[in-house]
Formats: C-alpha cells, structure tokens, sequence
C-alpha cells in the first residue's frame, strides 16, 4: 500500500516566483501560487512513482493555507504524503518549508487519468 508513502521537491525562489510577478500581490516575496504549484509538483511526481507509465494524474482539487513569507533568494521544499487512495482518486497532505520552518500546508487531489483519453475528450 501506498498510503503513507512521502516525496519531496526543492528550489530556490526567484523573482519570477514572486508576488509581484505573479501578479498575486506587490511584494518580492514567494507568491501563494508558486507556492501551491511547488507542492502540486511534489505530488504529481509522487503519484507518477507509483504509476504504471501508461497513467497520469491531474490536480482536482487545493486546500491550502499560505502561513508565512519566504524572501527571493532562500531556499524552499515541498513535501507530499499520500493519505488517502479512493478508486481513481488519491489524496496528498502537502506542506512547505524554508530554511526557517513551515510556510504552508493543506490537501491536494488528483485524479488518475489516461492521458491520451483525456486529450482526446478536449477534441
């Protein structure tokens, strides 16, 4: 079983990475998409590591607080654990960190998909 089963991905915020760029508010601070999107990515890899090749996943569904500031230049990780499997649909408890402690947390899901089928349904 796969429940319980942990990845982690890391990175240095860069100005792109920032409020001010993402257009999420005015700051050079580590915005609260990228924020989301780095722990999206840590859990996207992890479904993908217990995944036949021909299967993927997409997100479906964030629940996530953003809890502190980060500044350009420091270093950030992101950590999904699966907590739960329904079916097609796993559920990730995801948090991230910098060098000075956590900055956020929350849930993310995805769904198991095919991906040609998907693509084939946007036709």
């Amino acid at each position: 079983m796969s429940i319980g089963k942990t990845l982690r991905v890391e990175k240095t915020v860069r100005t792109e990475d920032s409020a001010a760029s993402y257009g999420s508010g005015l700051l050079d601070v580590f915005s609260t998409p990228a924020m989301i999107a780095l722990m999206e990515k840590s859990a996207h890899l992890l479904a993908k590591s217990i995944l036949p090749s021909d299967q993927d996943t997409v997100g479906i569904e964030v629940n996530i607080k953003h809890l502190r500031a980060t500044p350009v230049g420091m270093k950030v990780y992101a950590e999904a654990e699966i907590s739960e499997i329904d079916g097609r649909k796993i559920t990730f408890s995801v948090t991230a960190y910098d060098q000075s402690g956590e900055i956020g947390v929350g849930k993310h899901t995805r769904f198991i998909i095919d991906p040609n089928k998907f693509m084939n349904k946007l036709i």
